[in-house]
């Protein structure tokens, strides 16, 4: 077992003491159970397939939604810096009124080189508790969410004092405890189709 493993390992146990007791949602320390989705490219990706990476960044994203959209690059670049060092990403669409044809175009485009897959009926939001586009979760390999909410603290990169998502990587690379283990995600609301 590796130095990050042994972390994780005892991460998991720490939380699984801990808990998130009286939270909206899943928040670090809850395990959440495996799913399968489609992405637009009509492959399936389920977080079982990840089991053999650092830790799964699961990003609840949207198309038409401006704060998700201000975060396109730093998204992009998260990937490109991360992705080598073991962590995988997957992007989730859940609003109700974003189509896989729209998803394809707007992945396309904005340059993303990570799976995206629809949530139709937002199933995977509701699981989670996800409320906003951009909102992180990242997932350990055994299903027990490690950081919970922001990429960082300001729609404007310019303005960015916290890189949250980073710091929280960067903690699990070297085996430290990750603080703040969750902060407050913000963006545009998820529009469910019970809305």
């Amino acid at each position: 077992m590796s130095g990050i493993q042994r972390f994780i390992a005892a991460l998991v146990f720490a939380f699984s003491l801990v808990g998130s007791a009286g939270a909206v949602g899943l928040g670090p320390g809850d395990r959440v159970e495996s799913f399968t989705l489609v992405s637009y490219d009509g492959k399936t990706y389920s977080l079982d397939q990840y089991r053999d990476s650092v830790a799964t960044v699961v990003m609840f994203i949207a198309t038409q939604c401006p704060i998700s959209n201000a975060y396109n690059q730093r998204m992009v670049s998260l990937v490109r810096e991360y992705q080598p060092r073991g962590f995988q990403f997957l992007g989730v669409n859940s609003n109700r009124q974003e189509s896989v044809v729209e998803i394809k175009g707007h992945a396309l485009g904005a340059g993303f080189r990570f799976p995206i897959v629809k949530d139709d009926g937002n199933v995977i939001a509701d699981r989670f508790g996800a409320s906003f586009t951009p909102e992180i979760y990242v997932v350990s390999p055994d299903g027990v969410i490690l950081y919970h909410g922001r990429i960082d603290d300001s729609r404007n990169p310019d303005r960015i004092e916290s890189r949250d998502l980073a710091k929280a990587l960067d903690a699990i690379l070297a085996g430290r405890p990750i603080d703040p283990a969750e902060t407050r995600a913000f963006g545009c609301t998820i529009k469910r189709v019970s809305e």
